[in-house]
């Protein structure tokens, strides 16, 4: 007896008539469609909705990569919904609309359009420039509303950040002016964390409020951070706190102090991913290039003297999207047995061509930061 397969949409794109037909293209689509949260209903619930698109655009044979675009897509509309809610319930109990204009800014992966199942938040509020004396009226006016828009992700399925970055905090929710002078004094000299913190507020995007105040933001970047050698300098040596999971021999290897849940885990996003966005970040802004997602800054680095060739460039996107593809099979096969989706894969899970494939991207991306390192000095 022939044993038959299901077949892929895109094999049935012609019928038996061989005429075109987008009647099987669209079939995976209708469950995903009745599945989908009302307009009215929760964050909760259209949050949790998103594996299964996840795994419909997975049926469609989508690369890891154009996927996490969608996943960052539905994050901020998350965002801007919580934000709407929170404003509207503000305005409800006498709060008022805003009093001036604000900014509230993705930070990280989902500022560069990268994120996959599982982020936590990280975000920033940017407020436009206000007198001295209303302090306490306007601080506390957006205090709250970044509180409330952060209590509603979370409620929602979208962690808080441990680490605190967030816009309920002051240190991420200021004055235009506020920022500007931040930027000052973070790059004035080589503090391991401020460099740290700068390199966070490094990737944002405006998801709510005006985006104008995001584009001063970034010309004061431009124009600030390039020219501070002591901070830079500090930003090449923490390429150092972010070694590939390579070991001397150039073999697969954890490190040991990442605290790995077997002896087959990698965490391929803090081994793997994050070296390559460090590296390519800390080049653009050498070269003065305002790219934000790292194939973007990838394909730009390309068009510099003295960064990438176009060769370089290409192996580099491919290990980029092969490691993204590498690490979301492994998050979707964690959320399909009830488990976190998080940074770390498991190598039994690979076959031998694939391990050997993951082996040749790390090795370029370790020789990327090397290069960087060094072009650096």
């Amino acid at each position: 007896m022939r044993v038959m397969h299901q077949a892929s949409p895109w094999r049935a794109l012609f019928d038996q008539q061989g005429q075109l037909t987008t009647l099987a293209l669209d079939a995976p689509l209708q469950p995903l469609f009745e599945q989908r949260p009302s307009p009215s209903a929760s964050l909760s619930d259209a949050n949790a909705w998103q594996l299964s698109l996840v795994e419909t655009l997975a049926h469609y044979d989508l690369p890891a990569w154009r996927i996490s675009q969608v996943i960052s897509d539905h994050n901020a509309w998350l965002y801007r919904c919580a934000i709407a809610q929170s404003l509207e319930e503000m305005q409800a109990q006498g709060w008022g609309t805003p009093p001036v204009d604000y900014c509230v800014l993705l930070l990280g992966s989902a500022a560069r359009f990268e994120s996959l199942l599982g982020p936590d938040q990280d975000n920033a509020l940017i407020i436009d420039d206000y007198p001295d004396h209303r302090h306490v009226e306007i601080d506390g006016y957006f205090q709250a509303l970044g509180e409330r828009f952060t209590h509603r992700l979370d409620e929602a399925g979208m962690l808080l950040c441990r680490g605190h970055v967030m816009a309920r905090w002051p240190m991420w929710r200021k004055r235009i002016s506020e920022w500007c002078a931040q930027l000052e004094i973070w790059s004035a000299d080589r503090r391991v964390k401020r460099v740290q913190q700068t390199n966070i507020l490094l990737d944002f995007y405006p998801v709510a409020g005006s985006s104008s105040l995001a584009m001063r933001l970034g010309e004061s970047i431009a124009s600030i951070l390039p020219n501070a050698p002591l901070f830079m300098n500090e930003m090449v040596a923490l390429l150092d706190e972010l070694p590939v999971a390579l070991n001397r021999l150039g073999q697969l290897a954890s490190s040991p102090h990442l605290d790995a849940p077997h002896e087959h885990a990698i965490n391929l996003k803090r081994q793997g991913l994050l070296p390559l966005i460090s590296a390519a970040r800390l080049q653009c802004l050498q070269h003065g290039l305002g790219d934000i997602a790292t194939r973007e800054r990838l394909m730009a680095l390309s068009h510099c003297k003295d960064a990438l060739t176009p060769a370089e460039s290409a192996l580099l996107i491919a290990a980029f999207e092969r490691l993204q593809q590498r690490l979301l099979d492994q998050q979707r096969y964690n959320k399909g047995r009830g488990q976190v989706a998080d940074g770390w894969i498991d190598l039994r899970r690979l076959r031998e061509d694939q391990r050997l494939l993951l082996k040749f991207d790390l090795q370029q991306i370790r020789a990327f930061v090397q290069r960087t390192k060094s072009a650096s000095r």
